[in-house]
Order: C-alpha cells, then structure tokens, then sequence
C-alpha cells in the first residue's frame, strides 16, 4: 500500500482519545456472555461486536455534523503531510481515514445523497459512546447514534495473533473500510432493517457481507480519492494488498471463529457469514466498484 508524501492530511474527521480515559464496563450484549480469560474470551466477544453495525437494539439518530476533538495523549494533530508517516506511523490511520470517507463524500452526492461525516475515534482500552460503554475487546464497530467508527488500533495484535491474520497495512484499512461501510448503511437507513441477528441468512449477516462489499468499493476506488489540492492519498495497491485484504475479511467470518473457540461450525449461530462469504461480497464490491452489486438483501444466495 503505497502512501502519497505529498498529500495533504486532514486531522478533522479524527479523534485521539488515547490517554485521556473515560468510560468504563462493555457495550450491550458484552458482559452478559458468560466467558474466561484467554483467546476464548477475546473470541466471543469479538464474534458479537468485531466490525458490527451497531449495536443490538440501538436505531440511528443522533447529531447530524459530530464536533471533533483530539484531547488524547496519543494525539494525532501532527500528521499534517504524508510525509509526517516517516516520523509517527500512526498517521496511517489518518491516511486511512481521509481516503476512505473521501471517497464515500464525492461518491453519494453523485448518486443524489446527502454524506454526513462520521468521525474515526481512536482510544485505548475504553471509550464512552452514544452506543454505551465499550472495552478494546469488542473490536472496532461503529455506533449509529453518535455516527462514529470506534478503533482500538491494538485490535489489529490481536487480529494476527488471536484470528490468525497475515495483517498489513491494507488488512487495517479494510476494517476501517468495512467499519465506514455501514455508515454507509446507515444513511441509507439499511441498519434499521436489522430484526434477526443470528442464522445464515439473518439481516445482521446480510448487514455485514454488504459493508464488506461497500469496503470493496472503496477498495476499487482507493487511489482516487484527493486533498484539496488535487494530490491522492494512496498511490497504489498490489496484489499482495489484496491478498491481505482478503486474508483478514476469511479471518473474521463465523465458521473460522467458531471452530476455533469450539471445534465445530454452528450455522445458527452465524452474526457476520462465514470467512468464503466474507472474501466473495469484498470481492463483489471490488470487481464492480458499484454501489448495486452490494445488494445482500434481494438475494437468496449469500
């Protein structure tokens, strides 16, 4: 994944909390699973929330432009220019973060909708939400209330360590991406269509196979977005970006999950489609880099 130096960064539509607290106890959903310590725990939790719509019995709302503050000791206010990455890595984020809401900024008024900012908050270990009280053991989500994407960057350890990812740069842009693909579903009004939340063909699944796809578009149209002055942010992807890409939407689907925290596939139980399913919407969204080919809803073949 090739990173433009000379772009201009926009740190406005990133928080840093890191370092500055708050928030305390787990979203909905999290302290009510009975679980140990270890890669179980992590699992389970991650299986309910990891890279999730919303959260369960949380509708939309919310203010329609979030103000953004960077008040962590984390601050990212230094990635200014591309070539700020040299000295903070962490600036990838902002990257990121740029090029993807970038896109989805020029690409809905050409398609007659109104884009709404959704901030990327970056915290560590806790963070407070409109969504409730989350732990770094959700994983990244983003809550519709407040429209904002939650990222605990020492999620992606625990994506090749625990989940078995090849990680890369262009794995944590696809969560990132996937995360501002139901943004995107919520502008829509796509997450208010979620009632069943388990099974192989529940709305949540079909939910997450369409922010995959919607990440692929994104994917499709990386190096087109721009700073103000017409620079890209992204330069150019390779194979082995999407390879990796690829890699970590299989390391999250819910068959691999389960068989390893229980030695058997339970197909009921399925939230997010299985890790062939994951890789094929991506994939589906890449290849068209259309809005409507992502339609996980009208079809009876996920």
């Amino acid at each position: 994944m090739k990173f433009n130096p000379d772009a201009d960064l926009d740190t406005s539509g990133v928080e840093d909390t890191r370092g500055s607290g708050g928030g305390g106890g787990m979203l909905p959903g999290g302290m009510g699973i009975p679980v140990g310590g270890g890669i179980g725990g992590i699992i389970l939790l991650v299986v309910i929330l990891l890279l999730n719509g919303g959260i369960p019995g949380v509708g939309g709302g919310g203010a329609d432009e979030p103000t953004v503050r960077n008040t962590g000791a984390g601050n990212l206010d230094t990635c200014k220019k591309g070539t700020d990455l040299a000295q903070n890595e962490d600036c990838r984020f902002v990257f990121y973060q740029n090029s993807i809401e970038g896109f989805w900024a020029a690409e809905l008024p050409r398609r007659g909708k109104k884009y709404t900012r959704a901030p990327l908050r970056i915290f560590s270990q806790q963070v407070n939400t409109a969504c409730g009280a989350a732990s770094s053991a959700v994983g990244p989500f983003y809550c519709p209330p407040d429209k904002r994407v939650y990222l605990d960057i020492s999620f992606f350890q625990t994506l090749q360590s625990e989940l078995g990812a090849q990680g890369g740069n262009f794995a944590e842009a696809y969560v990132v991406a996937h995360e501002y693909g139901h943004h995107i579903q919520n502008l829509y009004g796509y997450l208010d269509r979620i009632k069943t939340r388990e099974g192989p063909t529940s709305d949540s699944v079909r939910s997450e196979l369409q922010a995959d796809c919607l990440a692929g578009i994104w994917t499709k149209h990386a190096t087109t977005a721009q700073d103000k002055d017409g620079d890209t942010f992204i330069e150019g992807l390779t194979e082995d970006d999407i390879v990796r890409g690829l890699d970590a939407a299989a390391a999250v689907g819910d068959d691999r999950i389960q068989q390893k925290t229980q030695g058997r596939v339970t197909p009921e139980n399925f939230s997010h489609g299985t890790a062939e399913q994951r890789m094929r919407w991506f994939k589906t969204g890449m290849d068209s880099g259309d809005m409507t080919s992502c339609d996980t809803w009208g079809t009876d073949s996920l």
